[in-house]
């Protein structure tokens, strides 16, 4: 009771610097030790009670605490209560707003139906009680979630009984959850952008945007503002019509659609096949996909529905078709340089390009069956690819027209190689000899005799003659032994004979001749000796 007086004691001195004092709320609120807020309830309680400053002063605390705090009488509930999960799927479709549906629903409710602020509140309180990743509000058909799982599946083999880990590949739909896995043969370039098109091809549509974590294979260089994607990622982007948008640097809330995904298959797919043995990776999916088809068709616990039904009812419709034509796995090299022959290597295979850009650096695309090299991003030469090693593939117009008429044939090498000496000569054949096919010898060829632009061609012909003479074919051999200068020493070849020692205990070359009858010049003393 005590305390009661007291409050009530503080609340009549409220009133009273209120309305006799004129003070503003915030000086009464450091006068009497409370918030601003507590003396703006007080004063609105008694403007409601439709009391003045005469009034309370002649009322007792009791009678004061009954007229300010007397129990409202509560308003009338509305009998129509929202569809909470239907309010939460609509939310899901574009351009669908708490404000729409609140119309709507007011014109099924009439006067009996909740305000709009009301709706608004209930709505979040109802959202309060579901899953955290389920509150998360994404657009039918925006986004696709996509990471690898932290548990990986074992395969073993047959023959050898060596058992190998294969990671999971999950890709989650924001929407409606449906999720898409398979075990992979391992985590590179080749096998990341081929799920990608799998998990297309599974949904049968493409979503806006797809969100990875900041995995190598997808972004080469993370960054908050302006991360470098890994080009062949871009152009399947580019095929599909999408875009990606990776997930900032530990942030797992950008990607919690794919976080309880990957949880979800690690649970309820490849937790139960933990005891199976599986013996390649085609089974190995066999199972991981009728285990999908489950955890896809699995009621929601806290909604209406499973994941599938959601795909069919939001996500579906809203997916972009897919292309006519499947993506093509590429592979880019973004700084290639053109030889002085305006040939590019790839895979040890060369290519042509157009003469004038020797000496520049170009971006090589190739797939399965093409090679395409693009010089400021415009495509300026496309070959089909050749697994023929050490071999050429030249288009006629990507030539001089000097080279359209007169190209580089053995013959015209070998001819070059005899105005610098015979041991070139000797040496640009046999390069060109040893090789199966003598293009392949025309770089190393030309290259030897360029040298003579440097050192002259009398001494790329003594540098010949040593690497002859030390079996060398090679230009950079050949170079060696002119910046050492060893070509202007005395080779062995060329040094005068040496004349034999004559004495009476060498034997000398005649000596082997007829071993038979061949003797040492004391040879009959010794003879006399040992008879002795």
């Amino acid at each position: 009771m005590s305390r009661h007086r007291l409050t009530m004691h503080k609340t009549k001195e409220i009133l009273r610097l209120k309305w006799v004092c004129k003070l503003s709320n915030r000086k009464i609120g450091q006068s009497c030790l409370v918030s601003p807020s507590t003396v703006f309830d007080c004063l609105a309680r008694a403007s409601e009670a439709g009391l003045d400053w005469n009034q309370v002063e002649e009322l007792d605390e009791e009678q004061l605490a009954a007229r300010l705090y007397a129990k409202r009488v509560p308003s009338k509930r509305p009998e129509v209560e929202p569809n909470y999960q239907q309010i939460y799927r609509e939310l899901s479709k574009k351009h669908v707003t708490l404000v729409l549906l609140w119309q709507e629903y007011r014109l099924t409710t009439g006067e009996e139906g909740y305000s709009y602020s009301q709706f608004c509140q209930r709505y979040r309180e109802w959202r309060r009680h579901i899953d955290m990743p389920m509150r998360q509000q994404h657009k039918a058909g925006d986004k696709g979630f996509v990471d690898y799982a932290g548990m990986t599946i074992p395969v073993h083999d047959q023959k050898t009984g060596e058992v190998t880990e294969h990671p999971i590949f999950v890709y989650a739909l924001g929407a409606s959850n449906y999720t898409y896995a398979e075990a992979q043969e391992c985590a590179n370039m080749e096998a990341w952008i081929g799920g990608h098109i799998r998990t297309f091809e599974f949904f049968g549509g493409v979503p806006n945007a797809t969100v990875p974590d900041n995995l190598k294979v997808g972004v080469t260089k993370p960054n908050f503002y302006d991360p470098d994607i890994n080009p062949t990622y871009e152009d399947l982007a580019k095929h599909y019509e999408t875009v990606i948008l990776p997930a900032r640097v530990r942030r797992p809330q950008d990607k919690a659609k794919v976080e309880n995904a990957v949880l979800q298959v690690e649970r309820w797919v490849l937790a139960p096949l933990r005891n199976q043995r599986f013996f390649s990776l085609a089974e190995a999916n066999i199972a991981i996909a009728e285990r999908l088809t489950w955890l896809n068709d699995r009621p929601f616990s806290k909604l209406e529905g499973c994941r599938r039904s959601l795909f069919e009812s939001i996500d579906k419709t809203a997916l972009k078709p897919l292309p006519v034509k499947r993506f093509e796995i590429a592979i880019t090299k973004p700084n290639v340089g053109v030889n002085i022959d305006y040939h590019i290597e790839f895979d040890r295979h060369y290519y042509s390009v157009p003469y004038t850009l020797v000496g520049k650096r170009i971006q090589v695309r190739a797939t399965k069956t093409t090679i395409e090299c693009l010089h400021g991003g415009k495509r300026v030469a496309s070959h089909l690819r050749s697994s023929k090693r050490g071999t050429y593939s030249t288009h006629s117009e990507h030539m001089p027209k000097s080279h359209q008429k007169a190209t580089w044939t053995p013959s015209r090498v070998i001819r070059w190689a005899e105005t610098v000496g015979p041991c070139a000569t000797e040496l640009v054949t046999k390069v060109m000899n040893e090789r199966p096919h003598p293009e392949q010898g025309y770089r190393t060829a030309l290259g030897i005799l360029r040298l003579g632009k440097r050192y002259t061609n009398k001494r790329v012909e003594g540098a010949c003659r040593r690497a002859l003479l030390i079996g060398s074919r090679r230009v950079r051999s050949v170079r060696s032994i002119l910046d050492a200068g060893l070509d202007k020493q005395e080779l062995e070849a060329d040094a005068k004979p040496v004349e034999p020692i004559v004495h009476e205990h060498v034997r000398g070359p005649a000596y082997y001749e007829q071993p038979a009858t061949r003797r040492w010049p004391n040879d009959n003393n010794n003879q006399e000796k040992n008879r002795a």
